[in-house]
């Protein structure tokens, strides 16, 4: 006898009755009223074909069906196919944790004194790999330094140091490819130092002279690079995250063989583009690399008044990404999971995060003194116990790679070569006022050519308050 709603009046009850208890309807009447109005005008179902799941349409093709088509595991329990797989009933009151009782662990390779930590699991680099990721976390330090320096001297605007933080750059950096797209925020300029822009490049855009791809109209350490698959830095928080999940999902659609690569604070956690780009990503399967540097301070905001989570790691389950926590000090471990993450990312096309634990040992910035918010023994305290040069210079050591008669060189050499771009840049005529209002638009509009009128009226006014060096 086929299934039909008017059959007997019993087994319309029980039928009801099942659905109301299964699909959280208040009353037999919400279940009625439900029915007719989804109910397909077609003939009545015959043979195999089953009303319920004509209703249940969350359910899947079940292995055992009781009662009316409530699913049952191996174990007898009641289970609900639901978008995204089963899930199981429980009759208790159980809510999901805060947070786990032991925090996730962190990967590292190396100790806090340079040593191989047994049984470790890494990427093996060559001798040359190697000494290049230690020359170019030593080139960052000795770069920081001077235009920092340079800063203080009234030379430069504006200025921020990556100082603690060279192993996230550099190391992950040298785990990518030159095809891989970058996504930076504004400490991550060892990535176009692994790339190749040389030291006069870094110097023409802090300065902001005519040969600054910028033109010199963004703050100093805004770097971009069009050859270096580099996205110029914007000053917004989080902003380029959602940006790096486009262009990862263009080379998804493009087949190519790589991925996009974004960086952040932990700071960034906290604004909207950061949960929706994880979320863009996880749906769209996009390949890309999320890399969190968490290095304790969002300016003088602690991670503490940040989240109440365990880090930023968990936060990818969530939103169903693989994820990982890395001793960002370790260039070791950063340029294993980097490795390993870009693999997945391509070959399994899937977003990936990772959580990088660091400790920003400069100031936020050259407007931030840091000493105000947290102890200059904590400072230190990381500079010399958790520093990240001196941990992968001893390992490079251990090797055989490398010397004091190398450091020594190094040093030499880099800082010369850096104060004279610095002399270069600083002498280098700065771009036309033109260039304010060009680039934007084929055919400028003209609220921005009365603009441009009004500036030069301006100039005209009042030569004397208007920089010399800037032609016009």
């Amino acid at each position: 006898m086929p299934l039909h709603l008017r059959s007997s009046p019993s087994l319309k009850s029980t039928f009801l009755n099942i659905l109301r208890q299964n699909l959280g309807f208040g009353s037999r009447s919400h279940v009625t009223r439900h029915i007719r109005q989804n109910l397909p005008h077609d003939p009545p179902l015959r043979g195999s074909q089953n009303p319920i799941r004509g209703f249940c349409n969350t359910m899947a093709e079940p292995e055992t069906l009781s009662s009316f088509g409530q699913h049952e595991d191996a174990s007898n329990h009641q289970v609900m196919d639901f978008p995204g797989g089963k899930v199981a009933f429980t009759p208790e009151i159980r809510f999901i944790s805060e947070s786990d009782k032991q925090r996730v662990p962190c990967y590292r390779v190396l100790d806090d004194n340079g040593q191989l930590i047994t049984n470790s699991q890494f990427v093996q680099v060559s001798e040359e790999v190697a000494v290049k990721i230690y020359s170019d976390m030593v080139t960052l330090q000795i770069m920081d330094n001077i235009f920092y320096e340079a800063q203080r001297q009234g030379r430069l605007s504006f200025y921020a140091t990556a100082i603690g933080e060279e192993a996230i750059n550099i190391a992950s950096a040298a785990a990518l490819t030159p095809q891989d797209v970058i996504f930076p925020q504004y400490r991550e300029p060892g990535v176009l130092l692994w790339r190749g822009f040389t030291l006069q490049e870094f110097a023409n855009q802090c300065f902001g002279n005519k040969s600054d791809y910028g033109k010199g109209r963004q703050m100093p350490v805004h770097y971009g690079s069009n050859k270096l698959n580099y996205f110029t830095v914007s000053a917004t928080i989080a902003t380029q995250l959602p940006n790096a999940v486009g262009a990862a999902y263009s080379l998804k659609m493009d087949r190519k063989d790589a991925c996009a690569v974004t960086y952040f604070g932990d700071g960034g956690t906290s604004e909207g583009d950061f949960h929706a780009a994880l979320n863009f990503a996880a749906v769209m399967e996009a390949p890309v690399i999320f890399i969190c540097r968490n290095n304790g301070w969002a300016i003088s905001t602690p991670t503490s008044d940040q989240f109440r989570s365990d880090g930023v790691v968990v936060k990818g389950r969530a939103y169903g990404i693989r994820s990982i926590r890395v001793d960002g000090n370790d260039a070791l471990a950063m340029y294993s999971a980097v490795h390993t993450a870009r693999e997945m990312a391509i070959r399994e096309q899937r977003p990936i995060l990772i959580e990088a634990l660091t400790y920003r040992v400069g100031h936020h910035s050259t407007s931030d003194d840091s000493t105000r918010y947290r102890s200059a023994d904590e400072i230190e305290w990381w500079n010399k116990a958790r520093n990240p040069l001196s941990r992968f210079r001893t390992w490079i050591e251990s090797n055989g790679w490398w010397s004091d008669e190398a450091e020594s060189d190094l040093r030499s050499r880099i800082k010369k070569e850096m104060l004279e771009a610095l002399r270069v840049a600083e002498k280098t005529e700065k771009p036309n006022l033109k260039n304010m209002f060009s680039d934007v638009y084929d055919v400028p509009p003209s609220n921005l050519m009365e603009q441009e009128l009004l500036v030069r009226q301006t100039v005209n006014s009042h030569p004397q308050d208007y920089p010399s060096d800037v032609p016009l």
